[in-house]
């Protein structure tokens, strides 16, 4: 593992995406998966990982309200689903819902679901019996980012550990759900633990990985931390490429910061991305993300029949 790191870190980075691209080929030939995502309850969260703009813990400025009505997370999915989204996703901020929280997400699951949208949630740190609830209402996908690697979590987040989140995607994938988890890079993490988180997401068997970058957010411990470098960031998606060559390798949160090299990150392996907003920082529109997957000669691969 260690010459594999130093060989994505110091590799030519044209040879490295041929390498890349190619595999994206072999396994997602010309489809790019769009998702969405509501953030359906912002700020007041009791953790206190550093890079998070909802933490309680920082003077963010973050808009804070709690869970949304059932109504508006209706609508804006019907709107994604309308421009080829084929996955929305219910986010909401802290360690996990309430009670009358899951229950009223589990409401909205089930109205979603008949729309003909796949549904995916992120909601912390669930139970196996929340996660079965959830799913019998007719969620699809369960996301639980882990972050980073094992050893370089707890420089990141000490409210709750790594071990948690690892039990949250065994109980998705166990309870029989498609499970999504990445990270977030750009955090002062090696290499080394870059490939150390893709190995544990390849072991696991995730579905789906989103690859976000930090955008430091004024008032949070990283605030001054260097933004990553473009081609940094697109070996990145290298990386997780070659390590889990069939998977939904999917471009997420700080997507912009890459400016002109953004028109990069197929050939560096992606296949899939988040449209729209994100949670607390501004993404890109629908319209522009359906134009750029053209532009690249590649297609959209939208809602078919629910699996």
């Amino acid at each position: 593992m260690q010459n594999f790191y130093k060989e994505i870190a110091s590799i030519n980075i044209y040879e490295l995406f041929f390498k890349a691209n190619k595999i994206r080929e072999k396994y997602k030939a010309n489809k790019v998966e769009l998702c969405a995502i509501i953030n359906a309850k912002s700020g007041l969260c009791s953790e206190d990982c550093i890079f998070c703009a909802q933490s309680s813990r920082y003077n963010t400025n973050v808009p804070l309200y709690s869970l949304i009505d059932k109504n508006k997370i209706i609508e804006k999915a019907k709107e994604a689903k309308k421009y080829g989204v084929k996955r929305f996703s219910i986010v909401i901020s802290g360690k996990k819902p309430s009670k009358k929280e899951l229950f009223k997400i589990g409401d909205c699951i089930e109205t979603m679901a008949k729309i003909g949208i796949y549904v995916c949630a992120s909601l912390g740190l669930l139970d196996y019996d929340e996660i079965v609830y959830l799913r019998d209402r007719g969620l699809h996908r369960l996301h639980c980012n882990i972050e980073t690697s094992e050893s370089f979590f707890p420089k990141i987040c000490t409210t709750h550990n790594f071990s948690q989140k690892i039990k949250t995607l065994k109980e998705a994938k166990k309870a029989g759900l498609s499970v999504c988890s990445g990270g977030i890079f750009g955090i002062g993490e090696s290499w080394q633990d870059r490939v150390e988180m893709a190995e544990i997401l390849k072991e696991i068997n995730v579905d789906s990985i989103p690859i976000n970058y930090l955008t430091p957010i004024k008032g949070t411990p990283l605030e001054n931390m260097k933004i990553i470098a473009p081609l940094e960031a697109l070996r990145i998606i290298a990386l997780f490429r070659l390590i889990l060559k069939d998977k939904d390798i999917r471009v997420c949160g700080g997507r912009p910061l890459l400016k002109e090299f953004a028109s990069w990150i197929f050939l560096a392996g992606a296949n899939a991305l988040m449209t729209g907003d994100y949670l607390t920082t501004k993404g890109i529109s629908y319209s522009n993300d359906l134009a750029f997957i053209r532009e690249h000669g590649l297609e959209v691969d939208g809602c078919g029949p629910l699996e």
